[in-house]
């Protein structure tokens, strides 16, 4: 359904650095940069952006306030997502739920949460084939 995100950040270098920490054990890896903008993916097309600047489509008060989001990786197994939590909380983020199940979601839902820098809602899920 959707083609890329762009997620706005205040400090470029060290979101950068926090992404590809914590992306790296879900086989998402930095595609493309130009400037103070860059793509993440599994592939050669980036899925994910994050910018340290206005772009041409922002405003000055649309740029003020960066109002944190929640984003949900898809994981390729519970490994992952306990991976993806580890790598995270080591590259400076803050745990907002540790991987396990989340029954009140579904049955197989496994998760693991983390506040970036920015305090975005930065999640990774599992959604194990059903029996």
């Amino acid at each position: 359904m959707l083609d890329h995100l762009t997620l706005n950040v205040r400090d470029y270098a060290r979101s950068k650095a926090f992404y590809q920490q914590a992306l790296a054990p879900l086989g998402i890896t930095l595609v493309m940069e130009y400037g103070e903008a860059c793509g993440f993916g599994r592939g050669p097309k980036p899925d994910l952006w994050i910018g340290g600047r206005p772009s041409s489509f922002h405003t000055s008060e649309q740029w003020a306030v960066i109002t944190p989001i929640h984003l949900a990786f898809a994981a390729r197994s519970r490994d992952e997502v306990d991976a993806f939590h580890r790598a995270a909380l080591a590259a400076g983020g803050r745990d907002f739920g540790a991987p396990g199940p989340r029954p009140a979601y579904h049955a197989n839902y496994y998760g693991g949460f983390i506040l970036d820098p920015d305090g975005h809602n930065i999640e990774a899920v599992y959604h194990a084939p059903v029996a």
